[in-house]
């Protein structure tokens, strides 16, 4: 992993953001001499990127941070409908690139030795500390990265206010936590599994209604892509197929203790009609709903 580290105080600073939609055909644009690193936030589609010789595909839910000192530019057209919030960002403390998290009391000004390429002078102040944040990562919480995303560009209008600017950099402080947690494996994977433990109670809860990815993506505050990605890692399926599943495991109960016919059985379980569950049953289980019933009658 690409980690880009940054001496703190002073803080990285927000300088400005917005959201990009682009049809089928876009492409990112080609720049170097760029005076801000610009983080690039993944809403639908995928961005297609090199950034000197290193190529990203950044896709919903996943963050990329492109360097002032490279070059970088599209390397493919946008294949389907994209969008994607932008925020430009600088800093006059030092920074430089590594493969692991610096240490906390880490001396990051560059020796003769150093392999790691850095962009600027590095003094040595007492109280300083490191702040580490991926280049490129999936986020842990997607939807709230958004949401602070989404309050910057509401801030726009008033952002001549003193009181604004300072909000503005409050919530760009929270944005490089959130990039910073993407990070830590072990919190990942503890993230992963809360996550799709919270989307199967959900599923088994509303398994009656009609449940769209969208829907569940809002209700447990987390991107519907990045949610897909910790079920089929904990469970082995997306959560459409988790819900089937399930909704078939009950229908199962209902053959076995009611004599309710299979039209209702599909309605109980949330099928709106009828065919759609025979074929889903018999698809799943190799048999017919009333060839299942008859093995206990």
């Amino acid at each position: 992993m690409h980690l880009l580290n940054f001496s703190m105080p002073p803080v990285p600073h927000y300088t400005i953001s917005g959201i990009n939609y682009c049809g089928p055909g876009y492409r990112h644009l080609n720049r170097q001499h760029f005076k801000w690193f610009d983080l690039l936030v993944v809403r639908e589609g995928c961005l297609y990127i090199n950034e000197e010789d290193r190529s990203f595909e950044v896709r919903a839910g996943e963050a990329l941070i492109l360097r002032p000192d490279c070059h970088h530019y599209g390397t493919e057209d946008c294949r389907e409908d994209t969008s994607y919030y932008w925020l430009h960002f600088q800093t006059v403390g030092g920074w430089h690139e590594s493969s692991a998290p610096a240490a906390a009391s880490e001396d990051i000004t560059p020796d003769e030795d150093e392999t790691a390429e850095t962009s600027s002078p590095i003094c040595s102040h007492q109280g300083t500390f490191i702040q580490s944040i991926p280049q490129y990562t999936t986020l842990l919480q997607p939807a709230r990265m958004e949401e602070l995303l989404a309050q910057l560009e509401q801030l726009k209008a008033t952002a001549h206010l003193n009181s604004v600017r300072f909000k503005q950099q409050m919530l760009f402080q929270e944005i490089l936590q959130q990039l910073s947690a993407s990070m830590n494996p072990e919190r990942s994977a503890s993230q992963s599994k809360a996550c799709a433990g919270q989307a199967a109670s959900f599923l088994r809860s509303h398994y009656r209604e009609e449940i769209t990815t969208a829907m569940l993506g809002d209700s447990l505050n987390f991107h519907p892509v990045y949610i897909a990605r910790c079920m089929n890692r904990e469970y082995g399926c997306s959560p459409m197929e988790y819900l089937l599943r399930y909704r078939i495991e009950q229908s199962k109960l209902l053959l076995m203790q009611t004599s309710f016919p299979i039209s209702r059985i599909a309605e109980e379980v949330g099928f709106n009609q009828a065919p759609y569950f025979s074929s889903s049953f018999m698809k799943l289980e190799g048999i017919s709903p009333r060839q299942y019933r008859q093995r206990f009658s």
